[in-house]
């Protein structure tokens, strides 16, 4: 589904590489991504591994978009 040239964006972008995009994702295919604890819980291990701190304010926004299903369906706009 993804091509190297995404993992490749991901990576520049984030310092994190494609295995561990892919442990990442299948551990959340079994996530209910519409928990807020566990949507918190994700967006903490994000956090971490990007070495970027996400404000409670930002938290707080991304959550509620998850929630109400309000996040882009073309992840390329992403990045």
């Amino acid at each position: 589904m993804f091509t190297d040239n995404f993992f490749k964006k991901v990576q520049n972008k984030t310092n994190i590489d494609k295995t561990t995009i892919i442990t990442l994702a299948e551990k959340l295919q079994n996530a209910n991504m519409k928990d807020e604890q566990t949507l918190r819980s994700v967006i903490s291990e994000i956090s971490a591994l990007t070495g970027k701190e996400v404000s409670k304010e930002k938290e707080d926004k991304i959550v509620n978009s998850i929630l109400k299903d309000n996040v882009p369906t073309d992840i390329d706009k992403m990045f």
